[in-house]
């Protein structure tokens, strides 16, 4: 109840923000309009709801933080991460209204990012496709993504990410970071500045080296980013490549009985092999693993405070190599029509790692062996991705209509198996930050091909200077095939197509513009999510009877989504309320099978709908000289339409009435900010409400209020010191204990599970920046 008054009066405070406002002089208004939209822009003009924040908000953040920092304290935007940078894979999730990362939309310039899932299979995380200080803009579509983005997944929302275009004089930036857990990370870029053929370009290349907060190991990131814009005429070529070398130690997953027991600084005990062997060898004399125990003179009783081989691993990491790059020719045909085409492709190679008591060495128990005869091996799931594509649209001005069409085409071939690598009983040689080759098992090896098709049409109409009208559809068909090149047993296999294709998904939007201050805006859209080509999720990931069951009956989630509001700016003051219904039917359910390193495979049916209703509000006020306060709030209601049941109509679970997993019905953002021009600073909060990580609605994690602080001062009076910044990051300001991410290995019926992630402590960092 508190949290409902608390969110309540913020929603009044912001109300009552406006109108005290009301009678603020319409040359302040201007003013402050202007440089408010500098930083974040509430969507004038658009008939959805959207929101667009310049890369310079991504400057305040920790150095090195995933440009998804910079939607975080928007409205109904729930980011999670075990890290304070928002960068590690295995934990970082991002759910917009209910609607979790694998139904989101993500771009980088046109080019699709695909579900950006952990083990992704049509994309990469954004955090990998860029680094954040050569992001220009992000623009966050809540619930009606426009209809030219390139997604085959965006049922609740979008994220279209726009790189910082080259600057027209030389120069570039250099930074160094160093802060808590040993974090070091160093940036350079160069621009070239305009040639004489007009051609500009930028090169960068980033580093990041970081302990883990708690336990043994490193986080590790290089990237090379290039971009060169040439002009052609009244349009441009521009060309892009960026590489990226990710190498993560993870944390340990944990579940609430873990965490009252062993303490959230709990974590896998990569610092002392002999205690995990030991671990091991006492599981399997329990019979815990199906292992044959070869030293039973070690008993069956775990060391204190363990209780299972599931308390703690021996090591695990995620490590992925990326290459993606695209060109696009932007070019006038003629006054009224334009044509814009990106040619794209991507290479991905991945690993992730466990190190497993399920899956001994090969030689263990084996008389006088002294090599791989550890009663642990290292179990990877191994991806290899290679996919290129062609996003295209044309538009055509004719009078009061605005009529774009475009196409998007893209041919993914993704390669992913399941292997085991042995280790030494006397000391591991193998380090888990280095890809592994020479395996001694492979369970199952699968190829998949996928082929995208879309096409949409739209047509925005300014009826008035006061009214537009859009409308439009597109047609989406993916086309996902899966080959079997190795399955351990005859129930791995699977063979065969499956397609999601939906020949009209409208969207209809209308803006009315009350005065230049004020207009009202409402839309609707229907989108459908194709199904992943994965061995680990989606169709693919059940045994092949399981396969050969659902492929020519399972449909393709499709959601509706209503929203409306209204965007209004007075005096010092701009914002936003709106409110917002979706109905999302033939839900995908996938219910994970014992611990999540074992592997085995999930069970996947459709299982009814969930529908959402809410209410957002955002708002930013330069209530006096230098200083800025942001706030957004949002209420959520999300809802599992119907109970559970499996593909025999047997009775799985209670769900009908239930809170959706992973959605706080609350959240509520602020922002204080202050900038002189010399010193500079914000302090943020972030609430959430409690989550559900049981569909059943049994197992909770409390609310969380999370604060940040970052502080700076920028130098001047000589050329060595014009363009130097000193900075001052805070993360965790107050030190908060909580749970971040909440579903590392899925979402369970009923009960605990080992699916949690504490969030990081406070932890500080400082920064020295040098532009020149």
């Amino acid at each position: 109840m508190k949290t409902k008054l608390w969110a309540g009066a913020a929603a009044l405070a912001l109300v009552q923000a406006l109108a005290c406002q009301a009678h603020a002089e319409a040359a302040a208004a201007e003013a402050a309009a202007t440089a408010v939209d500098e930083i974040v822009v509430l969507g004038r003009g658009e008939t959805r709801q959207v929101q667009t924040v310049s890369g310079e908000e991504l400057a305040l953040e920790m150095p090195g933080a995933s440009p998804l920092k910079l939607v975080d304290k928007l409205p109904n935007v729930n980011l999670q991460s075990a890290d304070p940078f928002g960068s590690y894979e295995w934990s970082a999730r991002i759910s917009i209204r209910s609607f979790n990362q694998s139904q989101l939309g993500f771009t980088l310039d046109d080019v699709p990012l695909g579900d950006m899932t952990y083990g992704n299979h049509n994309g990469l995380h954004i955090s990998r496709a860029i680094a954040g200080e050569n992001v220009g803009s992000v623009e966050l579509a809540q619930g009606a993504g426009a209809l030219d983005t390139a997604s085959a997944n965006n049922l609740g929302g979008s994220l279209k990410y726009v790189s910082r275009a080259p600057s027209a004089e030389f120069g570039g930036q250099v930074a160094a970071t160093a802060g808590s857990d040993n974090t070091y990370r160093g940036f350079v870029r160069l621009d070239s500045g305009e040639l004489p053929t007009g051609l500009r370009s930028y090169v960068s290349y980033s580093y990041n080296t970081a302990d883990k907060w708690k336990g043994d190991g490193k986080q590790k990131h290089q990237q090379v980013n290039f971009k060169a814009v040439q002009p052609i005429g009244e349009g441009s070529l521009t060309g892009w490549l960026n590489w990226s070398k990710r190498r993560e130690n993870d944390y340990q997953d944990m579940s609430l009985a873990m965490l009252d027991r062993l303490g959230s600084n709990w974590d896998n005990i990569s610092g002392d092999w002999d205690l995990i062997v030991r671990i091991a060898e006492i599981a399997n004399n329990r019979g815990e693993t199906g292992v044959t125990p070869a030293h039973p003179e070690l008993g069956t009783t775990y060391p204190a405070p363990i209780v299972s081989a599931d308390d703690a691993y021996y090591n695990a990491a995620g490590l992925r190599d990326d290459l993606i790059g695209a060109v696009t020719l932007d070019l006038p045909v003629a006054e009224v029509f334009k044509f814009r085409a990106t040619l794209y492709g991507h290479n991905d190679e991945g690993q992730g790692l466990w190190g497993t008591p399920y899956v001994p060495s090969p030689n263990y128990g084996q008389a006088g062996a002294t090599t791989n005869d550890a009663p642990i091996s290292i179990r990877t799931t191994e991806y290899d991705l290679s996919r290129y594509g062609l996003v295209g649209s044309g538009t055509l001005e004719l009078g009061a209509h605005s009529i774009n069409a475009g196409v998007w085409y893209e041919d993914n071939e993704f390669n992913q198996a399941r292997r085991y690598y042995g280790l030494n009983r006397s000391a591991p040689q193998r380090s888990f930050l280095d890809m592994q080759s020479n395996p001694f098992r492979t369970d199952w090896e699968y190829d998949f091909s996928t082929t995208t098709w879309q096409f949409h049409i739209q047509d925005t109409w300014t009826v008035t200077e006061a009214l537009t009208l859009n409308a439009g559809f597109k047609s989406l068909s993916v086309e996902n095939e899966g080959r079997t090149v190795f399955a351990r047993t005859a129930s791995l296999e699977k063979n065969g197509t499956i397609k999601a294709e939906k020949n009209f998904l409208p969207q209809a939007g209308v803006r009315y513009e009350l005065n230049p201050d004020s207009e009202l805006f409402a839309a609707y859209s229907r989108n459908m999510r194709a199904f992943p080509s994965s061995g680990t999720s989606g169709p693919f990931s059940s045994t092949k009877a399981g396969f050969d069951a659902i492929r020519d009956n399972l449909k393709p989630e499709i959601s509706d989504t209503f929203e409306a509001g209204w965007r209004f700016r007075t005096g010092d003051f701009q914002g936003v309320l709106a409110a917002y219904h979706v109905k999302f039917k033939d839900r995908l359910f996938s219910v994970p099978v014992g611990s999540g390193i074992v592997g085995n495979p999930s069970a996947l049916s459709n299982v009814g709908g969930v529908t959402a209703k809410g209410f957002e509000a955002v708002g930013t006020w330069n209530f006096a000289e230098n200083w800025s306060l942001f706030g957004s709030y949002a209420y959520n209601d999300s809802t599992y339409d119907d109970d559970t049941f499996d593909g025999n109509g047997a009775l799985v679970a209670r769900t009908a009435g239930k809170t959706t997993v992973d959605t706080p019905k609350h959240l509520l953002k602020g922002e204080l900010g202050y900038d002189d021009g010399a010193f500079f600073g914000r302090v943020s909060v972030s609430h959430l409400s409690k989550r559900y990580f049981t569909y059943e609605n049994d197992q909770s994690v409390p609310s969380q209020t999370v604060a940040d602080l970052a502080v700076g001062y920028r130098f001047s009076g000589s050329p060595m010191l014009e363009g130097l910044e000193a900075q001052v990051n805070v993360s965790n300001l107050f030190d908060e204990d909580y749970i971040s991410t909440i579903n590392s290995n899925g979402f369970p019926l009923r009960g605990d599970s080992q699916t949690l992630l504490p969030g990081a402590p406070r932890q500080v960092f400082f920064t020295l920046r040098k532009s020149f």
